[in-house]
């Protein structure tokens, strides 16, 4: 079966598939969909995904669109390894991790919202860093709590979750920004356990066939 991923190599949201579909060995075809062109609201993209957002992913004759729904499949279509515990409780709270992370910071802090920011609402480069970093900073310290409570060496316990799938492209974001992530001592941590793992190594921005040279 054929798999191809659309997605842009800083796109956060894709970083996280492409983990995903590492952790399960899954080989793929990489598109890049240049965001800083507007290429994703081109009229070819748009057709395949209407929303013209990345990341979108064709499995077969299957097409997903939303990184969080995408990976999810994947867990559910290839269950080895397991991102989500069985346990109904241990997997909703995973599920919340990663959603402090893909619902609450990513969406603010996205590209389009940036850009918004500069040209819409006439923001000062300087102020739209601090906004990001705010906002990162404001998830990380709930998510450093929870990364407190955990035996390690990762988000939820010696399983890697989809949590810590979500963790990692954050963790390089926040880098990108300059934010200062000595408050989040724990979470630096996980983060340097998971890029010790060919998964995370390989779906790293720079590792990818679009990123600039």
């Amino acid at each position: 079966m054929s798999r191809t991923l659309y997605g842009y190599w800083r796109s956060s949201a894709s970083y996280r598939v492409r983990i995903a579909l590492n952790l399960k060995g899954l080989d793929y075809e990489s598109k890049g969909i240049d965001l800083r062109t507007g290429a994703q609201g081109g009229v070819g993209f748009k057709l395949l995904n209407p929303q013209g957002f990345v990341p979108y992913f064709i499995d077969g004759d299957i097409g997903l669109n939303q990184s969080l729904a995408i990976i999810e499949y994947l867990d559910e279509t290839y269950p080895e390894p397991a991102l989500l515990s069985d346990d109904p409780v241990k997997r909703a709270r995973i599920r919340a991790a990663a959603q402090i992370i893909a619902c609450d910071i990513h969406p603010i802090d996205n590209l389009r919202v940036l850009k918004y920011l500069k040209t819409s609402m006439g923001q000062e480069q300087e102020a739209i860093d601090d906004w990001y970093r705010h906002w990162i900073e404001e998830g990380f310290q709930p998510l450093e709590e929870i990364a407190e409570g955990s035996p390690g060496p990762y988000l939820f316990g010696d399983q890697v979750t989809l949590a810590d799938v979500c963790l990692v492209p954050q963790m390089y974001n926040a880098r990108r920004q300059r934010t200062d992530l000595s408050r989040f001592p724990t979470l630096t941590e996980i983060d340097k356990a998971l890029m010790k793992l060919p998964a995370f190594l390989n779906a790293r921005p720079e590792a990818q066939p679009d990123a600039d040279s």
